[in-house]
Formats: structure tokens, C-alpha cells, sequence
């Protein structure tokens, strides 16, 4: 079994919007939403390049990666530290966009980005340790989030 357990794996698989930082030439983080994150195998996450110029740039010269994946009502994730390695042709770039199905035919794919994970950390918010349980999260952020989209 590799470093991503089948608890892990699902909880991506579910989440789907990873938070992924690069590192900038200037020493700089980049952080980028993508909405394409997912497992590839129990050891690599994946990701499209639909438009992702900074962070394929970024990756070419520092192939360091952070991905934070968290549900934003349990207030719980992960974070993913590991190299990437960008594929733009070939049987495993084609073999990765096929994971994708229908869907990624809807868009002009440049890049797969494939990460070996090397580390992962979980994430637990604290307002864990205040007692309150994850059905009360739940509910919270249902509530905020219906407040502020009401009628949705």
C-alpha cells in the first residue's frame, strides 16, 4: 500500500478542488485553485493544466508542490507535499485525461500534472478543541453558506 491510504483517496475523490502552491523564480509562493485534482494511484495525485500557466512555469523550475485539499463544512483536508512532473503528450497523458471522461472534452488540456507525494499532513480546524463536534460544524457552515446563497 502506498502513502495515500483508501480513507485518503476517497476524501480526494469527493473534494475534487485542490489548493496547489508553487513556488515563483523570486522566491515567491504561487497559489492556485484546481478544479480537476484527483488520485491517480495511492501514491500520486493529479491534476489538469486547462489554464495554469503560472503554476506549469513555476514547476519547471522548482518541481516542489503543496496541494491542501480541505471539506470546507467538516473544516478537515489534507495537505500533500511532493514533487511534480508535468506530462504534455503520450500514453500516460492520454491515459490520465481518460480518468477524466466526457468531461475533459470541454476543455483545451496543455498539461497533466502528476505528483508524487511525498508527505501528507492532516488538517483538523481547531475549532475541534473548543468541543464541538463535526455534525456542529456541518451545520454551521450549511447555515453560513445558505445565508450568504440563499435560495440555492
Amino acid at each position: 500500500m502506498g502513502i495515500l491510504t483508501p480513507e485518503i483517496i476517497e476524501f480526494v475523490r469527493v473534494q475534487k478542488l485542490g489548493f496547489v502552491a508553487t513556488v515563483c523564480p523570486d522566491g515567491t509562493p504561487n497559489l492556485s485553485p484546481k478544479g480537476t485534482t484527483t488520485i491517480w494511484d495511492d501514491e500520486h495525485l493529479v491534476f489538469l493544466d486547462i489554464y495554469s500557466p503560472g503554476t506549469v512555469k513555476n514547476l519547471k523550475i522548482n518541481s516542489a508542490i503543496e496541494i491542501n485539499i480541505v471539506d470546507i463544512f467538516t473544516r478537515k483536508g489534507f495537505r500533500f507535499k511532493g514533487t511534480a512532473k508535468i506530462i504534455s503528450e503520450g500514453k500516460l497523458f492520454e491515459d490520465i485525461v481518460a480518468i477524466y471522461g466526457e468531461g475533459a472534452k470541454k476543455y483545451q488540456i496543455k498539461n497533466a500534472v502528476l505528483i508524487k507525494v511525498e508527505l501528507v499532513i492532516p488538517i483538523l480546524s481547531p475549532a475541534y478543541d473548543t468541543g464541538l463536534s463535526e455534525t456542529d460544524l456541518v451545520n454551521r457552515w450549511t447555515e453560513y453558506w445558505n445565508s450568504i446563497h440563499p435560495g440555492n
